[in-house]
């Protein structure tokens, strides 16, 4: 008899869980210590969060894992605290001090500085990034001391809201689009103010149309006894409940699940307006079917489909 304990069999859940994640975590780590607290066979989170930083990490299991892409390419809101004056090679508390400068600047000054950022705006992402050259990430050489020539990305800032200033302490509300690197957003706003800046915090409060208000810690849900904690998952079409809804007839929902593209008209189905992407479900019983988009004319084109029984 082996004294090594039996390791457990994994189990398929399906939904999305809102993780609080505590700093200190990558994203990666929290994501397998929520994985093995629910004993689940599959799960995948939705856009990383720098360990520095805490906030909304929503993690997706099972099916939901197919529906992921669309938190990666949705907006995020986020408080950060800028640290003005000090300014770190990594952007951020992680780094270490490259330079340091007097901090001389009023709070007209400072929303005057945040217009400039408003909007659609270029930025150049950072040599301490996940993005990758030549398959290795950008950080990797960045912590060999070399650093490479990127080019400029198009991010677009939505919000550039001032919540208080308490030198040099620059606090912040940030809503943006994917793709946007906080971290440059403070060093370049510490640039425009000619004292250079780092992040001193970040918080992230929005992924899409979800909320931070609504996730649990990781403290919290390791408390938890193991059969309640399957319980806080968010049905898969959490994911999808900013799109409209079509229901299908069991013989449409048949086709439809055979990846068939369907032609359908007003004596079918109510067709919501505009064309654009949806969910749908079987009339019978609301089961999700999947996301799709539904083209000119009532054409409905299946994209991801649930698995079902």
């Amino acid at each position: 008899m082996t004294t090594q304990a039996k390791k457990k069999t994994r189990v398929p859940i399906h939904g999305v869980l809102l993780l609080d994640k505590p700093v200190g975590w990558s994203s990666n780590d929290a994501l397998i210590k929520t994985k093995r607290l629910l004993n689940a066979l599959k799960a995948g989170h939705t856009g990383t969060l720098d360990p520095f930083a805490t906030g909304l990490l929503p993690l997706c299991f099972g099916e939901a894992t197919k529906f992921s892409q669309d938190l990666l390419e949705a907006d995020k809101t986020y408080q950060t605290v800028v640290h003005l004056g000090v300014s770190t090679n990594t952007g951020d508390t992680e780094g270490e001090v490259i330079e340091t400068n007097p901090v001389n600047v009023s709070e007209p000054q400072i929303r005057a500085v945040l217009l400039r950022f408003m909007g659609d705006i270029l930025q150049v992402p950072p040599m301490y990034s996940a993005l990758k050259r030549d398959g290795k990430p950008l950080y990797e050489y960045a912590r060999a001391g070399i650093t490479l020539e990127r080019d400029a990305r198009p991010v677009t800032i939505h919000l550039l809201e001032f919540v208080s200033y308490v030198a040099p302490f620059l606090t912040l509300n940030v809503r943006c689009s994917k793709g946007t690197y906080i971290r440059v957003l403070g060093e370049d706003i510490g640039k425009a103010l000619g004292c250079g800046a780092h992040l001193n915090a970040l918080r992230r409060t929005h992924v899409g149309h979800l909320v931070l208000e609504n996730a649990i810690t990781l403290d919290a849900l390791s408390a938890m006894a193991e059969d309640q904690r399957g319980h806080l998952l968010a049905p898969v079409d959490a994911l999808l409940s900013s799109f409209p809804q079509v229901l299908l007839s069991d013989e449409l929902a048949r086709r439809f699940l055979q990846g068939q593209r369907l032609a359908l008209g007003k004596e079918d189905v109510t067709l919501p307006e505009p064309a654009g992407r949806v969910r749908v479900y079987r009339e019978s019983n609301q089961q999700l079917l999947g996301s799709a988009q539904l083209q000119e004319y009532g054409v409905l084109a299946p994209e991801r489909l649930i698995a079902t029984s």
